[in-house]
């Protein structure tokens, strides 16, 4: 069935239930009380700190942002675009475009104004809604978008060009627009990258995203009581997906705006979360909290959290030998998976799998693995391969780009591009990955874009933006740059320079030494990775424990 319904039926069902709580720590104004002395103070006094909208609102929200868009003559097949930092109204207005039949396109809070751009022409959007943190990016290209008919502002302060989102759906009507939607409609656009970088559009169905959920559903086994902490953007696949397995029983989710260790733990308490998704730096801030004393677990009501989970990079086994210390009790799973392969879950360690931190897993519900050499026969068990998956979750295809769906789709398996090999007991572990794409604290960095931008630097005759492991992220980017004959270049400068990057593609270190390449003209990557010590990230891993 579309994931709509399960909206409708948790409205129906659960009217009065709470399904969303939005917590802003930025607005609490108490100090550092503890939870318990938190809780005493009246709700009156709590106001804009914490957010919170039952079942039968969050459909009704949903159905009037549908009205509205029908009103905008918005039709089935249509793309709207989606601009929000996490927040209250976020997955109201997601179904809401879900709802008339539309395409939603969330995006990366993190783009630039031309990435912004870039990614809403390539989906065909013909609407964006968006918050005040977006108001100056948006600004700079809103008159060379002309596919966008509509600007919708979410928040105070609506700006000249746009139509304040508040106010309108107001007189929208609560009733669900008579779209009739099907398992094989498209339903969402999400973005990915390939070896060069450029964002490409990823087309999924309603039964994809249904399958997320009840893929979540059957690996954790989410009751209407349990309450899931999400803290992710949920602009990515992950987060979304793994609410969606609460959203499937009708559980509450809170909303967390920001990462903080005791901002985490504080929600955990307050709420009483029950499941939480973390990626590894969010962890590691936790246990290193703790162990400096900083924060007090007795200050903390935890007893009800029984599941963390990580995904979106490799998980070091001390991390969790550590997290075990601390949180005995916990169930523990790892994640894998693609925007392409509606995000985590395709393959996934198991909560009774603790033993064998270091694998990614085992197929996932209703999913399919296999490995295989580069002409796509399988390869020996033990030996190192390409990872391939297939399963109701695969997306359609690469919008727009039939070149590039061809590369990585065939016979409905997804070829991820990851090296993997599988273990006598069937377990996958990641070795390597295919393309050179940096995973650092969960964040994809496009190494190409980085490179392009250093290279306009007058005194940079080559440069090479490469992963190196680090403890606590991941790996963080580091640049080698080599420098034009007779030009100085120090840290410092390039350090400035790089100040105008978004902050997380900035390289965390830089090297100055000359680039090898290849006879074809190709930067030796394996090779300044093994010279830089960014190779094999197992092998790093163990190093560290």
């Amino acid at each position: 069935m579309p994931i709509t319904e399960i909206l409708q039926k948790n409205a129906d069902f659960y009217p009065l239930d709470v399904s969303l709580v939005e917590i802003n720590p930025e607005k609490e104004t108490h100090g550092r009380m503890t939870w318990r002395e938190y809780s005493l103070i009246e709700s009156t006094h709590k106001e804009g700190y914490r957010r919170e909208i039952n079942w039968s609102e969050f459909n009704k929200k949903a159905n009037r942002f549908a009205n509205l868009l029908l009103t905008r003559g918005i039709k089935k097949g249509d793309k709207v675009a989606i601009l929000l930092m996490n927040c209250l109204e976020w997955l109201p207005i997601y179904f809401g475009i879900l709802k008339t039949g539309a395409l939603a396109v969330p995006l990366n809070y993190r783009y630039t104004a031309d990435e912004i751009k870039y990614c809403v022409n390539l989906a065909d959007a013909t609407s964006i809604i968006f918050g005040p943190e977006f108001t100056g990016r948006i600004e700079e290209i809103c008159d060379r978008i002309p596919k966008i008919e509509s600007w919708f502002y979410v928040g105070e302060d609506c700006p000249s060009f746009a139509e304040s989102y508040d106010k309108l759906v107001t007189y929208c009507s609560t009733k669900a627009p008579e779209i009739k939607l099907s398992d094989e409609d498209e339903a969402a656009i999400y973005f990915s990258s390939g070896t060069t970088g450029f964002p490409k559009a990823i087309i999924h169905s309603h039964r994809a995203l249904m399958h997320a959920a009840m893929t979540e559903q059957a690996h954790h086994s989410q009751t209407k009581d349990d309450v899931f902490l999400c803290i992710p953007p949920l602009y990515h696949t992950g987060a979304k997906m793994h609410w969606f397995g609460s959203f499937l029983v009708g559980g509450k989710a809170v909303i967390l705006k920001g990462v903080k260790p005791e901002w985490i733990l504080k929600a955990v308490s307050e709420e009483k979360c029950t499941i939480v998704w973390l990626l590894v730096p969010w962890a590691q801030d936790i246990l290193d909290t703790l162990d400096r004393g900083d924060l007090k677990m007795e200050d903390y009501e935890l007893s009800q959290w029984r599941l963390m989970h990580i995904g979106a990079q490799p998980v070091p086994k001390s991390l969790v030998k550590r997290w075990f210390e601390r949180f005995p009790s916990h169930e523990y799973d790892t994640n894998y998976g693609l925007s392409e392969s509606i995000g985590p879950g395709c393959v996934h360690l198991g909560v009774e799998n603790p033993h064998k931190v270091g694998a990614i897993g085992k197929a996932g519900f209703g999913w399919e693995t296999k490995i295989v050499n580069p002409d796509r026969t399988e390869v020996k068990k033990g030996d190192v391969g390409e990872l391939a998956v297939k399963g109701p979750g695969v997306m359609l295809c690469y919008y727009k780009d039939e070149n590039a769906t061809n590369e990585v789709l065939s016979d409905g398996w997804l070829y991820t591009g990851d090296m993997a090999m599988e273990d006598e007991e069937g377990f996958i572990y990641l070795v390597d990955r295919k393309k050179d794409v940096i995973i650092s604290g969960g964040e994809n960095i496009y190494p190409v874009q980085i490179e392009d931008f250093i290279r306009k630097h007058d005194s940079v005759k080559d440069v090479a933006v490469i992963g190196i492991a680090d403890a606590r992220l991941g790996e963080v980017s580091a640049a080698i740059i080599e420098v034009k004959e007779g030009k100085t270049l120090t840290e410092e400068e390039i350090t400035d320079f790089c100040y105008d990057l978004p902050r997380y593609k900035r390289p965390r270190t830089y090297i100055f030494a000359d680039i090898p390449r290849n006879p074809t003209g190709k930067i030796e990557k394996p090779k300044l990775r093994q010279i830089y010590g960014g190779g094999n990230l197992v092998a790093k891993q163990n190093e560290i424990e």
